[in-house]
């Protein structure tokens, strides 16, 4: 059973500090009573709907664009962004899940991907990765950083980027088309495709093609396949093509841009160079327009033992629709490689009346202790989703 968070509101407003009697007996019983001040963030957050016994909270404010997340060895927690151009360095110092310091650690060229390996920070521009060795190391001071590639296109549309590092140690990363509909990949085999590489920038291969714009991948604990979702084409009217939730057998797979969307719907550009039939069909089809972006399975050991091994998905929302969708944290269910259920786990950052947002989802992380977080590059900030059997809903 999902709570509206706004249930609670009243509650929060009202919330007080007491000072304790006890501390002098001699103290009249007026108590100091100071009304707890809400601004824009925490408000978003009371209108949100999560399942009964999760709450969501301020992790970090004022961190302004905040996309891809990465934490480090010794507890930091780095954010890229895609149009502030900062990479956020933020530290919880004292435990309590909230941020004490949030430093902006480098300024660069659409630094959106960034991704953590034994200790090394790694940040993808538009044209360029870049390394930063002990990074943690180096907080407070002026950062060194090493350019392992730099010889991506240079093309903005659908040129910020996505990496990760997956099982076998190999460094992912797409590039989008650099177009709502084209076909280039004769100028530039990269175009519309995921690919791995070594940690050092060597050795770099196509891993996954017909991929329009891929901003969130990820590979099942078990299995170890890769899953990533697919901002599916735009202009073609509110209900199509679908966005596409899409999983890796074999490398070198070809997942239908620009001939096919959503594996049924067929372009009326380039439709006819290839049909549907020739491609890897999406694992699901999502929602058309609601611009999926991270997904994550569930691995830790706080929410209840049903959402092990569930995978939750970001959809950032609509730009283009008459009727705005998205702006929600998915929740799918996979079983031997195939989707069997999927459902919306937490909504409310829409005002479907009113057709305004308070956020939009971009990033999860998953913590050690269970909890996750979730990047919000609208309300510029970053939310700790945590679970308890006796958690009453609250901020």
């Amino acid at each position: 059973m999902k709570i509206p968070f706004l249930k609670m509101a009243m509650a929060l407003a009202l919330a007080i500090s007491i000072q304790s009697c006890k501390e002098n007996k001699n103290e009249s019983n007026d108590s100091a009573v100071t009304e707890v001040e809400l601004d824009s963030t925490d408000l978003a957050l009371l209108d949100l709907n999560l399942p009964e016994g999760f709450e969501i909270k301020v992790y970090a404010r004022g961190v302004d664009g905040a996309r891809s997340m990465a934490m480090g060895d010794d507890g930091t927690l780095f954010v890229g962004t895609r149009t502030e151009n900062n990479v956020y360095a933020i530290q919880d110092t004292n435990g309590d899940f909230k941020a004490d310091n949030i430093m902006v650690l480098d300024t660069m060229e659409v630094p959106n991907g960034i991704a953590m390996r034994n200790g090394d920070l790694y940040v993808a521009q538009v044209g360029s990765l870049w390394k930063y060795p002990n990074i943690e190391d180096q907080i407070g001071g002026e950062v060194n950083k090493e350019l392992i590639y730099d010889d991506f296109p240079t093309e903005f549309h659908h040129g910020w980027k996505y990496i990760a590092f997956g099982p076998d140690d190999k460094l992912y990363v797409p590039v989008g088309a650099p177009c709502n509909i084209c076909n280039r990949t004769d100028e530039d085999e990269r175009f519309g495709t995921i690919s791995r590489m070594d940690p050092d920038g060597s050795n770099r291969e196509i891993y996954a093609r017909g991929v329009r714009n891929s901003v969130g991948f990820t590979w099942h604990p078990d299995t170890k396949q890769m899953w990533f979702t697919d901002n599916g084409r735009d202009m073609l009217g509110d209900d199509i093509p679908p966005c596409e939730l899409n999983t890796v057998t074999e490398a070198g797979q070809h997942f239908g841009y620009p001939f096919c969307h959503g594996g049924i719907v067929k372009d009326p550009e380039f439709g006819d160079l290839r049909p549907c039939s020739d491609f890897v069909a999406p694992a699901l089809q999502l929602d058309a327009h609601v611009a999926p972006l991270a997904i994550k399975f569930y691995t830790g050991t706080m929410f209840p033992e049903e959402y092990k091994g569930k995978a939750f998905i970001a959809e950032h929302g609509s730009w283009n629709r008459s009727k705005k969708v998205g702006y929600r944290i998915m929740l799918v269910d996979i079983e031997d490689g195939k989707v069997v259920n999927s459902e919306t786990f937490i909504d409310g950052w829409l005002d479907e009346v009113a057709q305004k947002a308070t956020g939009r989802p971009v990033d999860l992380l998953i913590l050690d202790d269970g909890s996750m977080l979730i990047s919000d590059d609208y309300g510029d900030a970053i939310y700790r989703l945590s679970y308890s059997n006796t958690a009453v809903v609250s901020n």
